[in-house]
């Protein structure tokens, strides 16, 4: 049997709004449009009435000028429909957490006098769903002095903490009209690139929170390949759906929620819509809970990806303005990014393009631009990355953040980028970089390689290697350097550490092995190279093994890799000069199967090795 309840017309409610008062108004899709429109038009009635919102994907004509003394917005974030009025003065931003903002109505800091809002209809119980957003809505309806809630058929009845009783609500209006739709934004060569890059750092079995634009929906695609996700994120997007339905989201890894996908809020098209209604695996949950960097954390190998506008070379991150020209808002990114810091294996993040304005402008920048603020800081800072790579910057020290984020530069800004960071002492004063195409990172030569049981990552030499090699030389013993070296050196300055980790990809070639059983897990334990010989096809090639790595294979396996990468460059052999006490190293060529050719030279051999 239906629940029996009193409907009104809109204007009727919306009358019952006294001037000055404040108005909250539902969050993105869930924007009660209907009611909007009626509040518009009755602008003459009011004066000095304030609108409060986070995103909404309608209009918002109270921020027209003509309204101007009728109604002033105050956003919780900035987008399409309000940038301009807050850019011009008409309307004010609150730059705050999204967390906190239920605490602002709960504590009156932000006292509310009206809230309208948008509800499925009312079950036999009376029960009525806040659909497809929770967000603040909820915080905001508990704490306003009345409710209007436009009552439409085509609102989702969405499960969750996200239930209001009719006999809750002041005044109910029903009209049915179609939900707001987000359509998700093409991605291009860009987008893929950086998609690639963040794949790979998400690991099966991972929570996940993504936001939404061209990025993080390639981002989503590119997770097809991966098994056993879960969701704890802000917006639930059509693509995450997707990942559900293709059972790639599981959520049986989680370790709060098993089983749910956890969400603040919906946006996406009709269908994502359909997706949800009294769907039990989806829990929409308010903001001061989904976004709670506590709850957040309790989540096993929770990885939150979040883009940025500009990220300096110290690592602070922009998100939120261009400049003085606030863009969005702080939102739910900082609240996610150091969630994810604190979890047990968890990352954090910033995906972004190296550059805007069709290329003219580097987004990687020496200092923000005056005025822009500081989202993330650079103490909450994990991974930044571009389509050139993945700089990683946790408990980095700010030369090694400065090289890494120059090395994920667009190539076309990083030589200004290391001028200015020897001009501000960031870096060596003697730090060079290749700079030409041969100093682009050769990511598809990245490699899992299986020795004696345990995996090994084997990866080209990056310029940010530079500590990691300093390590690994000071590891060896004094027999093993005098093997490597062929001398009694016993340092390894950094001006000639250069020559190892700035790499000319098209001309030579350092290959690393990285233990990730290793605490850290950024250990070298091996490195291998191939130098090419002026005007020849042959390539110098030289081992360095840790003392408690060598006779394990480690070795062969990087001869045997910088082999094949020296054959697709079209190199006919190898040559060497190897000590001739040194019988490991000899024992490796020769297990090659090369066509070796052996000159003995006072205590040592040349070998010339042609590859069969």
């Amino acid at each position: 049997m239906p629940y029996d309840v009193d409907y009104v017309e809109a204007r009727d409610a919306l009358n019952e709004i006294g001037r000055g008062d404040r108005i909250f108004v539902g969050s993105g899709a869930a924007e009660p449009q209907y009611l909007v429109k009626e509040l518009t038009e009755l602008a003459s009635e009011f004066t000095d009435t304030e609108i409060f919102h986070i995103q909404t994907l309608g209009v918002a004509p109270y921020t027209e000028e003509k309204f101007e003394d009728s109604f002033r917005h105050n956003a919780f974030f900035v987008d399409d429909n309000t940038r301009d009025a807050v850019a011009e003065g008409r309307a004010d931003y609150t730059p705050i957490f999204m967390r906190d903002i239920p605490k602002l109505f709960k504590t009156g800091r932000v006292p509310l006098d009206a809230s309208l809002i948008q509800v499925s209809p009312p079950d036999e119980h009376g029960w009525m769903s806040l659909g497809v957003a929770v967000d603040i809505i909820k915080s905001a309806i508990e704490n306003s002095k009345m409710v209007i809630a436009q009552v439409n058929p085509k609102m989702p009845r969405v499960h969750g903490d996200c239930f209001i009783h009719a006999n809750d609500v002041d005044y109910l209006v029903h009209h049915e009209e179609d939900l707001l739709e987000f359509d998700p934004v093409v991605s291009g060569k860009t987008a893929e690139e950086i998609a690639g890059n963040v794949s790979r750092l998400i690991e099966n079995g991972s929570t996940i929170q993504i936001g939404y634009g061209a990025v993080p929906n390639t981002i989503l695609e590119h997770l097809e390949v991966k098994e056993d996700l879960g969701i704890h994120t802000e917006m639930l997007s059509e693509e995450l759906a997707n990942l559900i339905e293709r059972g790639i989201v599981t959520n049986q890894k989680k370790s709060i929620h098993k089983g749910k996908s956890i969400a603040s809020f919906l946006m996406g098209t009709r269908d994502l819509y359909d997706f949800v209604d009294d769907n039990p695996g989806i829990e929409l949950r308010p903001t001061d809970y989904t976004n709670d960097p506590f709850v957040i954390a309790k989540n096993y190998k929770m990885t939150a990806v979040n883009t940025a506008l500009q990220v300096d070379l110290t690592g602070q991150v922009c998100a939120d303005s261009l400049g003085y020209s606030f863009y969005s808002g702080i939102g739910g990114h900082a609240d996610f990014m150091r969630g994810a810091g604190y979890a047990e294996d968890g990352k954090s993040i910033i995906a972004l393009s190296s550059t805007a304005q069709d290329g003219k402008v580097s987004r990687i920048v020496p200092s923000l631009n005056e005025g822009a603020g500081v989202v993330t800081t650079r103490g909450d800072v994990e991974y930044i990355v571009t389509e050139y790579g993945v700089a990683y910057l946790k408990g980095k020290n700010i030369r090694q953040r400065a090289m890494e984020l120059i090395n994920v530069a667009h190539p076309k800004f990083r030589e200004e980028l290391l001028k200015k960071a020897k001009e501000h002492h960031l870096v060596y004063q003697d730090q060079v970089l290749v700079l030409d195409e041969g100093g682009r990172y050769p990511d598809e030569l990245e490699t899992i390689k299986t020795i004696n049981g345990i995996e090994y990552l084997f990866r080209p030499m990056k310029p940010t290697d530079d500590e990691l090699l300093k390590d690994l030389f000071y590891s060896l013993s004094d027999e093993s350097r005098y093997k490597r070296f062929m001398s009694t050196r016993r340092d390894l300055h950094h001006d000639r550490r250069q020559e190892f980790v700035q790499i000319n990809y098209n001309k030579e070639m350092a290959i690393v092995v990285i233990d990730p059983e290793i605490e850290g897990p950024h250990r070298m334990v091996g490195e291998a190279d191939y130098r090419i010989k002026e005007g020849q096809n042959v390539a110098e090639v030289s081992v360095m093994i840790r003392d408690e790595y060598q006779s394990m294979g480690i070795g062969s396996a990087l001869v045997e890799y910088l082999t094949m990468i020296a054959k697709n460059q079209g190199l006919y052999g190898f040559t060497a000069e190897v000590l001739a006490d040194n019988k490991k190293m000899l024992k490796v060529f020769e297990k090659m199967g090369y066509d070796i050719e052996k000159k003995r030279k006072y205590g040592e051999y040349e070998l010339r090795m042609r590859f069969v």
